[in-house]
């Protein structure tokens, strides 16, 4: 089996659970999560084509962006997905981690205005990408 057609196979596995998950949401009554899910990946794809058009993200966390994204394009990985769980874990990590880097250099504003999808997963990235930072910044009660 040639790399291409491992790869067809790996988007298409993905794909299929992808799909599962949203059904089985929808067949439990959680339509509001069903349209969250289904609509994440996509909106992670808006968000990163804008990140790459603004000229307030630097150039290192562009090219940041467009490494990960040839990364994940390409059939060769760590860990390879065909390897259930850990095979798509590590892509998983590796967009948090650059998603990280490259948010924290424009700020929660810069998040907020490129985001395209729900509040509820901007909610997410904001926790992946700043975590309690926002709480930090904010003065602790009882100290002047």
């Amino acid at each position: 089996m040639s790399t291409t057609d491992l790869a067809v196979i790996s988007v298409a596995a993905l794909l299929a659970l992808y799909a599962l998950v949203v059904l089985a949401l929808l067949a439990v009554g959680r339509r509001s999560e069903a349209r969250a899910i289904a609509g994440f990946i996509p909106d992670c794809l808006v968000l990163f084509r804008r990140l790459l058009a603004d000229d307030r993200v630097p150039r290192s966390r562009k090219v940041a962006l467009v490494l990960l994204l040839a990364y994940l394009a390409l059939p060769i990985d760590l860990i390879p997905d065909l390897i259930p769980v850990a095979g798509q874990l590590d892509d998983a990590i590796l967009v948090v981690f650059v998603l990280r880097f490259t948010l924290r250099g424009g700020g929660p504003e810069l998040l907020a205005e490129h985001w395209p999808g729900p509040p509820r997963s901007l909610g997410l990235i904001e926790r992946f990408a700043f975590g309690d930072r926002r709480e930090e910044a904010s003065p602790s009660s009882g100290a002047s």
